[in-house]
This record gives C-alpha cells, structure tokens and sequence, in this order.
C-alpha cells in the first residue's frame, strides 16, 4: 500500500505541474481518482487561478458513483471553504470516497480539510512524500508565509567565480545556447529585476512583461533599451524607504507583491546579488557555468556583499538539479 500510494502521489506531482505558472497565487495541484478494486478512474489539475481545483476537476469527470468506496490522491489538504470555487471537501464526501491520501497540509489556516473528512467517516493519509510535496509548491508557501515574492538569482560566470574581467568586459562568459536557456527561464517568472548598475554597464534589452530596476539616484538614461517594453517599476529614493543609505530591498520587494507580483528572477552584478543574498532575500540561486577560468582575482566577482572570516559563516545551498547546455552547465541550487 504504501508503495502503491507514493506512485500515485507521483502522478498528482505530473498532474500540478500542468498548472505551472498559471494558478499562483493559488498552488498546484494535481488528483488520482481510483475505485475500489485499484483501477484508476479519474485524473485532475488545477489549470488556473479560479479554475476548479483539482479535486473538483477530477470527480466532476464521472457521471455516476464510480469512485464510491475507493481512493482519491491528491497532494495538497482539499480545501474546506468557499473560496473562487466551492469546498473540494463537498465533493469527496458527495462522491462516498472510502479513503484520501494527502501529500501536504494545506498552510492557510482556513483549511479543515482533513478533519472534516474524517468527521464524515472517510479514512485519510497524509504526509505521503511531504518533502516533494512543499518543494513542489515552494512558490505558493513564501507568498503565503511572508507575504513576499519567490526570488531566484542568475549568475553566469567562469569555473573561478567571475562575471566580469576587472574593466567590465563580460561579453560572452557563457555560450549562446545558455543565453537562449535564460531567455526562456524568463517566461517562467512575473518580473525580473535588475540594477541601475547592470542597465548603464551593459544597456539590456531584458525583454519580459513586467521589469524592476533599482535605481536610487535615478541615474538610469530614459533612451535605455531595457525601458522599451513591459510595464516599468523604477526603484529610487523617492518611492522606496532607505535602510544604512541604501534602497531597502525587503521594501522593494514587498512593494513588488503588493503589485501581484509572486515570483521575481534577478539578473544584476555581483553589488546587489551580494547584498540580496546577505539580507537572506534569495530563494534559490540559477548559476550558469562556463568552462572558463579567468585567473585574475580582480576580475569581478559573482557574489560580493560580505565579509566573511570564518567557513562556517558561507551560505549553504542544496544542488536539486544540473543540467548541460553543451558546452555550459546549469546547476539549480536551493538556500539553505
């Protein structure tokens, strides 16, 4: 059984991710439906935010009481209030569902999902593969916990660390084909962000549908290719609170989700990266990698924010995937 439960667990992780990028601020969710001999009956996700969810797209495909005394998977607590759409909890109970497998318990507080299926007498499991279950929803966990973005910084760097010679030369570190990759990691998020430094340094066109820049003395020229497209939010000193002299970046990017902003990918130099990942702002780091050694130990680094003493005191990160994008590779990496 629980092998069998971890399989189709499994399935409604396939299943949420059919919703990537489209259900936030709601999570994805995916469903299982099987009767009670182990066939599989159903299957269900949550398309969009205002869609049915998973639950509800799932049972609502059968017209009779097929799924009486059988199983449903699902890998977040079903919801137990009115929300956009009606109490998945109504539907299951409707159903006769027999038994519920959960991956995650629901954070919102307004969820009672689990107890009140067991109130209507319907056996439930939960924590099945927990781990997968909020690494799968991370998103949808920040914003709902801290009332933040979801950040994830880019570098591109040489195998040393290096973004840049120590003139600013940095074009191109990594190849074509990694530039392409990023291109389309974009489209994954709401907003990217960058610095008033990175847009006079280099001009990017950095094309995306919403776009950040830091700009705290407004120093970025109006003729920059960066302001071109997309809708425009221009950090500075008059709109955004100061903290030691600086623009407050936790400032910013609560103003950012105050936007409906839920995601943000940074691209920036190694000033506001550095100080992103000191004030513990970064979620997970994309590092492109290329097979390239600079040798010069003034060239510009990735990362420069702190000062650090003591090993003990580094950022740790979790690598969850990698990935060659010939003849760079990417590694993807979680803050510890």
């Amino acid at each position: 059984m629980q092998n069998l439960d971890k399989k189709y667990m499994k399935e409604c992780f396939k299943l949420a991710l059919k919703g990537k990028g489209k259900t936030l601020p709601n999570p994805m969710v995916g469903c299982v439906v099987l009767d009670k001999s182990g066939n599989v009956l159903s299957k269900g996700y949550h398309k969009r935010c205002g869609d049915n969810h998973a639950e509800r797209d799932a049972l609502l495909k059968l017209e009779g009481n097929e799924a009486e005394g059988g199983t449903l998977y699902v890998n977040l607590e079903p919801c137990s209030h009115w929300g956009k759409t009606p109490p998945c909890t109504d539907i299951i109970i409707e159903k006769k569902l027999k038994r519920v497998v959960i991956g995650m318990k629901d954070i919102n507080p307004k969820v009672d999902g689990i107890n009140i299926l067991k109130r209507a007498g319907i056996e439930v499991k939960t924590g099945v593969l927990e781990k997968e279950a909020e690494f799968l929803n991370r998103v949808f966990i920040k914003n709902t916990k801290l009332k933040l973005p979801y950040v994830v910084l880019k570098t591109a760097t040489t195998m040393d660390g290096k973004i840049a010679t120590k003139t600013g030369d940095s074009k191109w570190i990594t190849s074509e084909s990694a530039r392409s990759e990023v291109y389309k990691i974009r489209k994954e998020f709401d907003c990217i962000l960058t610095s008033s430094n990175t847009v006079i340094a280099d001009n990017p066109t950095m094309e995306h549908r919403n776009k950040c820049i830091l700009d705290k003395n407004s120093r970025i020229p109006k003729e920059s290719k960066i302001l071109q497209q997309g809708n425009i939010y221009i950090a500075t000193k008059e709109n955004t609170p100061l903290k030691n002299g600086k623009l407050n970046l936790k400032s910013v990017l609560e103003e950012l989700y105050k936007k409906e902003i839920y995601t943000v990918f940074v691209e920036c130099g190694g000033t506001l990266a550095g100080a992103l990942l000191k004030e513990n702002l970064v979620d997970e780091i994309y590092q492109f990698i290329a097979p390239k050694i600079l040798n010069d130990n003034s060239g510009k680094s990735c990362f420069d924010g702190d000062s650090i003493t003591n090993i003990a005191n580094t950022k740790n990160l979790e690598i969850y995937e990698t990935k060659k994008i010939s003849p760079d590779i990417l590694l993807k990496c979680k803050i510890l």
